[in-house]
C-alpha cells in the first residue's frame, strides 16, 4: 500500500502533541499539552439558549445550505470587533468564514504554493502550520523569534535572497513561546513586508487573550493591502464550535472561496448562527474579561508553582495573555529526557524540538495553563519538577563519571610514558 501515497504524504511530520494526547487519555496523568480552553469558562446553558432560539426562529431555514463566505451577520460582527478595537474599516465582504483557523492556512497553501515555492515562518513555530502548508511542498525557511518579535535583520536578509510567496507569523502570545512582539518590531515587520511586496499572513488566533497590559496594534493596520488576518472563536468561546475566519482583499477572497468551494461547497451554517445567537445576547466586552480573568488566575497558579517547584537554573517566560509558557532547561539537558521521566510520573508536556521545521533535541518545552484548576496544576508541576532534578542528577552523574575515567585514563598514560 506504500507506494500507492502521494509524494507529498512522505514530507508531512505527524502531529508529535496528538501521539502525547493519547497518553493523556490515562486519567491519571495530567498533561500540559493540548491548546485547551477551561470548560469551567463554558457557558452551557447560554449556548443552549442560543440554540433554541435559532430553531424557533424558522427552524427548517436555519438548517439549509448558507452563503459560500459564511453567515453575513456573523461575519459583520467580526468586522465590527476589529473596527471597536483597532478603529480598522473592514468589510463582511472580505471575511471568509472557515472551520478553524487551521482551514484558513490550508487555503492559504492552496491558494499561492508551487513545489519549491519559497515561505517564511518562525523559528520556533507551530507544528499544525508547517503540517498544513507541507502539503504543497513548499521550502520551509525560519526567522528566529527574539524576546521582542522577528528578528528583523535576519528577515530582511532571507527577503532579499528568496524571494518569498509569505510570511507567517503569530504576533500576539505566540504558540508555542507565549512571546508577544513589540511596536516597534511590529511596524519594521510591516515597513519591510512592503518595501519587498510580500505577504504577511498574520495569525491573531490568540490576540483576544490579553490579560496584562493594553492590545498592541495589528501588523495589518501598518501593511494593510499586503496582510491577510487569521481569527478564530476556538480560544474565546468554545472550541467545539471549531470556527475561525479569514480577513483578505477582494482579489485573494475570490481565490480563497473557490479553493473553499472545492473543499466544502457549503458551510457548517447552523453553528455560524448559534454562535452569531449566542454572540449578541450581551456585553461580549464584559465576557471577554471573565474568560481573561480565569486565564490569568491559572497562568499565576502555574508560574507561582514553577517558582516553588522547579530548580532555579531552569528559566521561563511570564507571558501577559494567551495559553503558554515556554521552559529553558540548563544547557544540555535535552526535553525529550526529561518527558520520558515524567511521563513516568504521570504528567506530560510538548517537547520544544517538536516546533522547529527539523525535529531536534532541545533544552525547551511548551507548557499549557488554561485547562487545569490550581491544585492539579501545582500537582503536575511539582512533579514535573522531580522529573528535571533526576534528568540533572542523572546528567551530572554521567559527566563526573566520564571525568573520571579520562582522569584515570591520562594517569594511566602518563605512568606508561614513564
Amino acid at each position: 500500500m506504500q507506494q500507492k501515497f502521494s509524494n507529498r504524504m512522505v514530507s508531512m511530520p505527524k502531529s508529535f502533541v496528538r501521539e502525547i494526547l493519547k497518553i493523556s487519555q490515562d486519567s491519571e496523568v495530567i498533561s500540559f499539552t493540548g491548546e485547551l480552553p477551561h470548560s469551567l469558562l463554558f457557558q452551557v446553558d447560554e449556548i443552549k439558549k442560543a440554540t433554541e432560539q435559532v430553531l424557533l426562529v424558522n427552524g427548517k431555514e436555519e438548517i439549509q445550505y448558507c452563503q459560500e463566505k459564511g453567515y453575513y451577520p456573523l461575519r459583520k460582527f467580526i468586522a465590527s470587533r476589529y473596527f471597536h478595537r483597532f478603529g480598522i474599516d473592514i468589510s463582511p465582504e472580505d471575511i471568509l468564514i472557515t472551520n478553524c483557523s487551521q482551514q484558513g492556512l490550508d487555503l492559504l497553501g492552496k491558494i499561492f504554493l508551487d513545489k519549491g515555492d519559497n515561505v517564511i515562518i518562525e523559528k520556533p513555530g507551530n507544528l499544525s502550520v508547517i503540517q498544513a502548508f507541507s502539503a504543497y511542498e513548499p521550502k520551509v525557511n525560519t526567522v528566529n523569534l527574539l524576546d521582542d518579535g522577528i528578528d528583523n535583520l535576519e528577515l530582511e536578509r532571507l527577503l532579499k535572497e528568496i524571494n518569498p510567496k509569505f510570511i507567517y507569523t503569530v504576533p500576539n502570545f505566540q504558540n508555542p513561546t507565549g512571546v508577544s512582539h513589540q511596536l516597534e518590531k511590529r511596524v519594521a515587520t510591516a515597513e519591510l513586508v512592503s518595501k519587498y511586496n510580500t505577504i504577511l499572513i498574520e495569525d491573531d488566533t490568540y490576540g483576544e487573550l490579553r490579560f496584562i497590559g493594553q492590545d498592541l496594534p495589528l501588523m495589518k493596520q501598518f501593511a494593510f493591502q499586503n496582510t491577510i488576518l487569521l481569527g478564530s472563536f476556538s480560544k474565546i468561546v468554545a472550541s467545539g464550535f471549531g470556527l475561525g475566519w479569514v480577513v483578505a482583499n477582494k482579489e485573494i477572497m475570490e481565490k480563497l472561496v473557490i479553493a473553499k468551494n472545492g473543499v466544502d461547497s457549503y458551510d457548517n451554517f447552523f453553528p455560524q448562527k448559534v454562535l452569531y445567537r449566542f454572540l449578541m445576547k450581551g456585553n461580549f466586552d464584559l465576557e471577554m474579561t471573565k474568560i481573561k480573568e480565569g486565564y490569568q488566575k491559572q497562568r499565576d497558579a502555574m508560574v507561582l508553582a514553577l517558582e516553588k517547584y522547579f530548580p532555579k537554573t531552569v528559566e521561563f517566560t511570564r507571558p501577559e495573555g494567551g495559553m503558554f509558557i515556554w521552559v529553558t532547561l540548563p544547557e544540555g539537558i535535552s526535553a525529550e529526557k526529561v518527558f520520558e521521566e515524567a511521563a513516568r510520573l504521570k504528567v506530560v508536556f510538548v517537547p520544544g524540538g517538536t516546533f522547529y521545521r527539523k525535529a531536534l533535541e532541545v533544552n525547551k518545552l511548551r507548557l499549557t495553563y488554561t485547562n487545569f484548576d490550581d491544585a492539579t496544576i501545582e500537582e503536575g508541576i511539582k512533579r514535573l519538577g522531580n522529573a528535571i532534578r533526576r534528568v540533572i542528577d542523572a546528567s551530572i552523574a554521567r559527566r563526573y563519571v566520564f571525568e573520571e575515567f579520562i582522569e584515570d585514563r591520562d594517569l594511566s598514560i602518563n605512568s606508561i610514558n614513564k
